[in-house]
């Protein structure tokens, strides 16, 4: 309680999560086995169920807990940008989307719609696909922006890799929700890339 959140290191952050589903039982060991097994405290709460239950040990009330602490990690920072200028508080919305998307074993595409003061309105997650791939398409972006009355677009997506340099697909598929948008008077401000520990957007590096 003194020393704040980065007073304890993983393995006892873990262990207090543990220990609320395990009561009265030494999690010490259960909490090492987990970052062993997925690296890091941020990894293991994102981990999937099937996953996590294949660490001995973990049942469903280890499994719930987690994902407790993880949904409530994904709603402060989703509060961080709700309703505020996200290109004033750019930090947060790269804080969000690094929380939402860098720890997934799968690529996921997610679709943050701005109104005319460049609040975020609707951060909607168009697609899941494989560990590479994520299906998008253009129109369903646009069709979705006229719908809620959005002034603006950025696109967001993982890359479960770590590497969030943009591949070919990355750009053609840029373009083409551009184009779509452009066509209606929407601006599409940025699309990022979420790698592990650094990311990579298309208005900095030129492409957009």
């Amino acid at each position: 309680m003194d020393g704040g959140a980065d007073a304890l290191p993983d393995y006892e952050l873990l262990e207090l999560v543990l220990f609320r589903a395990i009561p009265r039982r030494d999690v010490k060991p259960l909490a090492k086995a987990l970052l062993v097994r997925f690296g890091d405290f941020n990894h293991t709460l994102a981990a999937s169920p099937a996953r996590l239950a294949e660490v001995q040990g973990v049942g469903s009330a280890v499994i719930q807990e987690l994902k407790i602490v993880e949904a409530a990690a994904h709603r402060f920072a989703r509060a961080e940008v709700m309703e505020r200028s996200v290109i004033s508080g750019w930090d947060a919305l790269v804080t969000y989307c690094r929380t939402a998307m860098a720890h997934g074993a799968v690529e996921q595409f997610r679709v943050l719609y701005l109104d005319r003061k460049n609040a975020l309105i609707a951060d909607e997650a168009q697609q899941r696909g494989t560990v590479d791939h994520v299906p998008v398409y253009p129109r369903e972006v646009a069709r979705r922006a006229l719908e809620l009355s959005a002034s603006a677009v950025i696109l967001a997506h993982n890359h479960p890799s770590g590497d969030p340099t943009p591949s070919a697909a990355d750009v053609e598929i840029t373009q083409a929700v551009h184009r779509a948008l452009d066509a209606l008077g929407i601006v599409l401000h940025d699309h990022l890339v979420i790698g592990k520990g650094r990311e990579i957007s298309f208005k900095g590096e030129g492409l957009l």
